[in-house]
């Protein structure tokens, strides 16, 4: 489909009202219907919005914070990590950089059912995504150098990941055990038949004593 002059005008680089962004948003197939499938899309690229999702998950625009959650629901549905580490708002006909400053999606609630081998992690993240920690899903566990703490990540979708909230964190550590992995003795967690290695057994030792 050739894109037409007027729809080139409202292009989102000069978005500047909330219903702007709504408009974004109702461009997209299945907008309030889940996320869309943003990975079958190729627009354009229309230049940066400024826009952030800072690191407890909070969205601003233009420095304001967007409180209504529906739309963040909305504007999450459409949101697509690339190969360049970026991430954007995308639909069909356009493309939008926006700032993330750590990870899209905080994790804030979790359950575990099962134990061993059948052990499984369900988490829920600030914007209503349900995802079950497994070899779709992965954990991730990252030293968080400036306060020598730990950090761990969920894949949500894509490479959109979410960041497990700290009393989330202490609830998911107290599932770890002491499990070989590549012929170390490492602290950890199952989920779905998966092992995610938090730290070597020796260090939790060492923090321990």
């Amino acid at each position: 489909m050739i894109e037409r002059a007027e729809d080139r005008e409202e292009s989102l680089t000069a978005v500047a009202e909330a219903r702007g962004l709504e408009a974004l948003i109702s461009r997209a197939a299945r907008a309030g219907k889940g996320p869309a499938p943003v990975e079958r899309w190729n627009p354009a690229f229309c230049g940066d919005l400024d826009m952030e999702i800072r690191q407890d998950g909070t969205w601003f625009y233009l420095g304001t914070l967007i409180g209504r959650m529906p739309l963040v629901q909305l504007f999450s549905s459409v949101l697509r990590k690339d190969e360049d580490g970026k991430t954007y708002l995308v639909t069909p006909v356009e493309r939008v950089g926006i700032r993330v400053a750590d990870a899209p999606f905080i994790a804030v609630e979790m359950d575990v059912c099962g134990t061993g081998d059948g052990q499984a992690i369900t988490f829920r993240t600030n914007v209503g995504d349900v995802v079950e920690a497994g070899p779709d899903h992965p954990l991730r566990f990252v030293d968080e150098d400036a306060t020598g703490g730990l950090k761990p990540y969920v894949l949500v979708r894509g490479r959109l990941e979410a960041l497990v909230a700290r009393p989330v964190m202490y609830e998911l550590v107290e599932h770890g055990e002491e499990i070989e992995v590549g012929g170390r003795r490492m602290f950890a967690v199952r989920s779905k038949g998966a092992v995610y290695p938090i730290m070597p057994a020796e260090k939790l030792q060492r923090l321990s004593a």
